[in-house]
Formats: C-alpha cells, structure tokens, sequence
C-alpha cells in the first residue's frame, strides 16, 4: 500500500541558515525565538515581500504556517499626467506571462470590467531583471489600482508551510529547532563516517608505508633476498618470513619501481609516512571528541557560507496586528551604531563600562578596510526610530528589528535594513515612544540651513523605500534632526570653531516637503558640523580630532538672529586638530567618544574642564598615533550600568547622535 505524505517548506537564505545553525551548535538549548534571530523568515528566489511575521512564526515554532507575499511595485509618472504601476518581483511560483500568468489574468480582469482603470501592460523585462509596466488611465488613483492588483491576481499570494520531513523513516512536522537538530544529527552522523572511512584508509596506507621503511632499512638483503628467489610468490614468501611483513607489505615492496630506490624517493616514503600518521591521530581526536565533530561541521558550513551565501531578496514588512510582539521583547536602554560604511547593530548600554576622562577605551567593534563608526546613539528597545538620510529622505523602523550583535561585531548592512540607493547614507536617527502634536523636528544641513516641521507629519504609513522628509539642494545634504519643545533654543556649530545660537521660533513651522530657510551663515567652502537643542542651565562641548575637549556654559554664547555668522566657541591650533564633534549637556549625563580606528570610550561630562569659548581645551581621550576622534554622541543618564533601572518618563524623545 503506498502513502503519500505532502509536505511545502519554502526556500531559505543560505547565509541567515548557516549562521542559525551555528548558533544552535554552539548553544543546543536554544529556543525557536533565538533561532528566529538569525533567521528572519523564508528566502524565495523571486524577491517579494512578505507581509507580517504571524504566519512565519507559526510556521517555524509548530511546523505549518500561511505566510502572505506580495509582489514588489512601485509608482511612476509618465507623460501626459499619467502614471503608471511598475512591478519588478512577483511572489514565488507565480508565472509572469503565459497561460494563466499574471499579465493574462490582469487583461482578464480588464475585459470583466472588475479593473477598469488600467489602459495597457507592457513587459520590459531583460537580462538586468523584471519590469512589468502597467499603465493606468489619467484619473486614476494608482494606490486603489494597486490595491485591486494585489486582491485579485497573483500579485499577492499564500504560501502554505508545512515542514513535513522523514526523521528515522517515520514522517513527522518539525518546528525549525527540530529541522536544524536533525540536520545537525545528520551532518554529525555523515562527518563520524566520513571520518572513519578515511582513517581506514590512511591506516592501510601508513600499514604500506610501515613495510616500504622496512625494505629501506635493509634494502641491500631485501635486493639479494629477490635476486634469489625462484619467483614473485617465491620471493614474496622470503620476505613475509624474513621480516614479519604482512602479505600487502610484502607485496608493496615487490611492486616498488627501481627509481623509488634513490634517496630522494626514500626521503617521499618517510615524509608520507610521518603526514599519514599525524592525519591518522587527528582523525582519531575528532572520532573521540564530540565537540570536535561539531567543530568540524561549523567550519565546513562557515566555508560554504563565505563562498556561496548572499543578501536576502525577500524583505519582510510588519502588519498592524503584530504589534504585541513587543510583550516579548524586553524594554532596555539600546546602544545603536552605524559605520561609515553603512554597518548598523545595537546592543545593551551596560555593555559599555565606564571610564575616567583620557581613558583609552574599549574596543566598540571591528574595523576592517578603513571603516569606523560615524553615529552612536542610545534609545529604548520599544522606541519608535525615524531614519534621515543625507538626501533627506525618511524610513521608519522599531528599535527591536535591529540586528543585536556583540560589542566587537561589525554588525549588519544598512541596505539589508534599509532601501538605500547608491550613494545614499542615513545621516541622522530621531527615535520617539509616541508621535505628539506639540513636538518638532527641526532640521540642519551642511551648509546651514534649518527647517521646523511637526513630529505629527511623520506619523504616516511610511512606505517601503522612505518618503521625503526635507528638500535637500543639489550641492547640499542632511547634517542633523532633533526633536525640540516649545521655548527651545537651536545650537549650530562649524568646522570653523564659530557657533551660533537662537531661539527655535524663530524658524517657522513648515511642512514636511519643503527647503527650509538659513540658519548659520557658513560662507563659501564652510559646514555646519553640528546642531543641537540648548538651554541656559547647559553646557556646550567641543572635541577636536586629536583628541582634546572642553565643556563651556551655553549662557556665554549670546543669543542672535538665525542666520548670523556665530561668535568663537575654541581655539583651534595644529595640536589640537580640527573640530570633530560637539554637543549639548548637562553636567550629570554621560558621554561616548568614538575614534575612526573604533575606539569607544564612555566617561561623565563632568569629568570633562568647563572652561570659557577661546579655550583651547584639554585631553579627554588618549589616541594612538594614526587614530582621530570622529564622534562624540550622548548617553542616557541611567545612574547605574544596567538600563533596567531607567523609568520610562526619563526616556529620550529623540536620538543623541552627533558626528
């Protein structure tokens, strides 16, 4: 009688299986929620994007799971005022063109009268990719349009999990921990044989090579011994009796040529000999350790992931509903840095230890190829992140959907996260529990311009590839957003070491697609380097790029007019450096200096000299000789190293990242 058994498991991304695997070797008790740490849900082939998390975690925590994906498409204008749908990735197993594609079932829903807004579908597809343009009619709203596609055709679809496998030939539905143990059981099973095969091997071979040193120590008698013998099996018999050779010696050393009688064919046995016989014991420490085995696997799947793995193409969005996920995600103090290169990762607060000013430092993560971290700053694991880019677009992410990762590791690619374009950077993060009417971000670019617009304008579905957060000129870019109150003043500083000062109504309120107006006159070839929010009972701090700092009361900066050139706030000398960074605040509060080398340091702001704005400063952290201060960002005051102990109401509403 046969039985057949369905079973649906869809495709994974190797690189984030493999790291999965590793993990659960290295901590066998890990649980499918740690698992799904690295493994962010289903790989397909054909891109898409899969709405929510629901179905991937019931999938992978019993086994069977319905995850919705949905084609990629976006909006673009055409001539004539019209507009059109272009669809770049479809979900897995949905035919483009053909019978019953989705060109065909489009035109069908055309004909039924059921879509009427659609005027033609062109395919542009070539050898760079998918590009199916439909084209809509002038009056039509293109995101009803989409949103009819997606309903009614196989733009959005249902796969169907269910992780049926034959474990010890019975059929059984696996969670993904059951999936990664028994491949791992597998793999250790094929390693101890694969293993023992080859220490067969290399003990028949080093039992050859035993008898090859024998004929070589008495190769003179061995010659005579087969000059006189009668014939092969005669002379085989000779040297078995002679010299306690096995058969398979006896025979090796008949069948060796004359020329592997030199000396330096000798020297090969020996060298053969002494490589088979440590191989031999090193197999034997695997075969008699199991962590060696495992060690093994690891770094056979680590090879495998160095030359085959790759980035994700299916990005994975999060639906409305999923929003009690955050019940299982504890509510901590987070540590965010982003790399030069485009690296981001966070991790606990407390895992920075603090230090007395002109320390060195820890080691905050690894830097490779020139790379150091251009943005720390700290915020809740809850909090709410708003990503600015230097082109002055927006993105929008939980602190929690982060990739967590070690204090040295150089963590994920933005462009994994975010749908950056070439040669975009996100240049400022404003982080924020709840968006509120009475809030403002306000703005700065390089050259110094500054805009105010309600925080309430950014608490809309922003969509997958960002919305305009600012205008930004062409010879311009996006240096700093901060959220400010009622009665706030802004802070601007330049790389020249001037710094200005006014009141954050003096900008008036904008909406979110617009330039701004001048806030620092930097004048030709000047930055702005800084913007911060500042109060009388504050201090500014300054760091130059070797190193040297000092803290000086905002009130001796005299309030202007936005737009004024500024008043001296350092005196900068060949020493010292440039000016590298600088920052509002208070006394109390806790600071991190970051190096381009990828020096971390945490110290007190009070540790730091307040000193008057034409001081040069003093040292408040010790570099090595090619190493630069490249940020300096500030610190949630926890009084304590564990975040735990911080009460919500002293949340920051927005990041602390300066640069």
């Amino acid at each position: 009688i046969a039985v057949g058994m369905a079973t649906n498991i869809p495709p994974h991304n190797l690189s984030e299986v493999i790291d999965a695997t590793v993990a659960y070797i290295d901590d066998p008790s890990i649980e499918v929620e740690g698992l799904m740490k690295h493994i962010s849900g289903p790989d397909f082939p054909t891109g898409g994007i899969i709405l929510g998390r629901a179905g991937i975690r019931d999938a992978y925590e019993t086994g069977r799971g319905r995850v919705r994906v949905q084609a990629r498409a976006h909006i673009e204008p055409l001539t004539q005022g019209k507009e059109a749908i272009v669809v770049t990735e479809l979900p897995f197993q949905v035919k483009k063109g053909g019978d019953g594609g989705l060109i065909q079932k489009i035109a069908d829903l055309v004909k039924e009268g059921r879509i009427t807004e659609v005027a033609n579908i062109e395919d542009h597809s070539d050898k760079r990719g998918m590009r199916l343009v439909i084209e809509l009619k002038r009056d039509a709203i293109p995101k009803v349009v989409l949103n009819k596609l997606y309903k009614h055709t196989p733009m959005q679809t249902t796969f169907g999990v269910n992780m049926v496998a034959l474990v010890d030939n019975v059929p059984r539905t696996l969670d993904l921990r059951a999936v990664i143990h028994n491949y791992v059981a597998h793999q250790r099973e094929v390693i101890v044989r694969r293993t023992k095969h080859e220490l067969s091997e290399k003990q028949d071979r080093a039992h050859i090579l035993e008898g090859l040193l024998t004929a070589l120590d008495h190769l003179d008698e061995i010659i005579s011994l087969i000059r006189g013998s009668r014939d092969r099996d005669s002379a085989r018999e000779q040297l078995i009796g002679r010299f306690e050779l096995s058969p398979i010696q006896a025979t090796a050393i008949l069948d060796l040529r004359l020329s592997q009688l030199t000396a330096l064919e000798a020297d090969s046995i020996k060298q053969e000999h002494a490589d088979v016989t440590e191989r031999i014991a090193e197999l034997r420490a695997i075969l008699g350790d199991e962590s060696r085995v495992l060690g093994v696997i690891k770094e056979e799947l680590t090879e495998i992931g160095e030359r085959f793995g790759d980035k994700r193409r299916t990005d994975i969005s999060h639906s409305e509903d999923e929003i009690d996920i955050e019940d299982l995600i504890a509510d901590q103090q987070m540590v965010i840095t982003i790399t030069q290169s485009g690296y981001i990762k966070s991790l606990p607060l407390a895992t920075y230890r603090q230090q007395q000013r002109g320390g060195r430092g820890v080691t905050g993560m690894d830097m490779k190829d020139g790379d150091f971290i251009e943005h720390l700053f700290v915020c809740s694991s809850h909090d709410y992140l708003l990503f600015f880019s230097n082109r002055g677009k927006v993105y929008r992410s939980k602190v929690y959907e982060l990739p967590e990762a070690q204090r040295t590791a150089k963590g994920r690619a933005l462009v994994n996260i975010l749908p950056l374009r070439e040669g975009e950077r996100i240049q400022a993060v404003v982080s924020t529990r709840d968006f509120t009417e009475t809030q403002y971000l306000v703005f700065a670019t390089r050259n110094g311009t500054v805009k105010k617009t309600e925080l309430l304008a950014y608490n809309t579905p922003i969509k997958a590839d960002g919305i305009i957060a600012i205008n930004i000129r062409d010879d311009d870019e996006l240096l700093a957003v901060r959220a400010v109150d009622p009665d706030d003043e802004i802070i601007m500083v330049s790389r020249a070491g001037l710094t200005v000062r006014f009141a954050e109504s003096d900008a008036r309120s904008m909406g979110r697609d617009t330039t701004g107006v001048r806030g620092m006159a930097v004048g030709k070839g000047g930055q702005v380097i800084a913007m911060d929010v500042a109060r009388d009972d504050m201090d500014l701090l300054v760091v130059t790029e070797n190193g040297y700092g000092k803290r000086t009361q905002i009130g001796q900066y005299r309030k202007t007019n936005r737009g004024a050139k500024g008043v001296k706030t350092i005196g900068l000398t060949e020493k010292k450096g440039g000016l590298a960074g600088a920052l509002v605040v208070r006394e109390h509060q806790e600071l991190v200096f970051i190096s381009v080398g990828g020096m971390v340091q945490r110290t007190s702001a009070q540790g730091i000299s307040q000193q008057g704005r034409s001081a040069t400063g003093v040292r408040v952290m010790n570099l090595r000789d090619d190493d630069l201060v490249s940020a300096v960002a500030l610190v949630v005051d926890t009084g304590e190293e564990t975040a735990a102990a911080v009460a919500e109401d002293e949340a920051p509403a927005d990041g602390t990242d300066a640069s």
